[in-house]
């Protein structure tokens, strides 16, 4: 039963982002216009009302706007793990250029620890939100309801992570960056390997080798709302 349950953890942890290698292969090539400006900053202008976070890495500060219009269950999620400050010090723990940047899930320990999170929410992804480049979305496992407190952001157009892609129940996108792309950019080119994090089974720790890990850790210092709660 030990060796089943250990079996099925590993699979789960594969297949958090599995799909993106397949997809990365899958999607045809295509040039990304970026506007003129892009780089320090996006030109949309942010919509009246929509929260922002400030996130604040080891590499430079990002500014994301997050859509709690087309995604309200999943901004509420993402905004009470801000509020309680769960983001401080965790790592981008996935990173594959010219594909995504992912976090929220491990601290910044040697090796790396997963954190424990709150219950599963549901998939927003058919909202409307497309997989775009700086957007943000949420990471989960093959189970589409599966997202806790893992995201990841858009370095280029994804649209096989939208709803009827690779998988038919896409990946739920909640906001988008609008400013620091090029902080953004900074982390994707980052050198990566396989290294050991500790992966959590229920209460039990496990260790276990992790792929696509940076080998200096990029570090989420903080997150917070633009106007910070006290």
């Amino acid at each position: 039963m030990n060796m089943h349950r250990m079996f099925s953890l590993i699979i789960t942890m594969v297949l958090v982002l599995t799909f993106f290698a397949v997809a990365q292969k899958s999607q045809p090539k295509k040039k990304t216009e970026k506007s003129k400006s892009e780089g320090s900053k996006m030109t949309e202008v942010t919509s009246v009302g929509n929260p922002v976070v400030v996130m604040k890495t080891s590499m430079g500060t990002m500014k994301i706007e997050l859509n709690q219009d087309k995604a309200p269950a999943t901004v509420k999620n993402f905004l009470s793990y801000v509020d309680e400050k769960y983001y401080d010090n965790t790592v981008f723990h996935r990173v594959i250029n010219n594909f995504m940047i992912q976090g929220g899930g491990f601290d910044a320990a040697d090796p790396i620890k997963q954190k424990k999170t709150k219950a599963a929410i549901v998939n927003e992804a058919k909202n409307g939100l497309k997989n775009d480049r700086g957007t943000i979305a949420m990471a989960r496992t093959n189970d589409p309801n599966s997202a806790t407190s893992q995201f990841f952001i858009n370095v280029k157009d994804n649209n096989s992570l939208n709803p009827g892609g690779y998988d038919p129940n896409g990946y739920a996108v909640f906001g988008k960056v609008i400013e620091g792309m090029d902080i953004v950019d900074k982390i994707k080119g980052v050198q990566t390997g396989t290294a050991q994090a500790v992966a959590l089974n229920g209460d039990k720790e496990m260790q276990m080798p992790m792929q696509d890990m940076p080998v200096t850790k990029v570090v989420i210092e903080s997150v917070r709302r633009l106007t910070s709660k006290k």
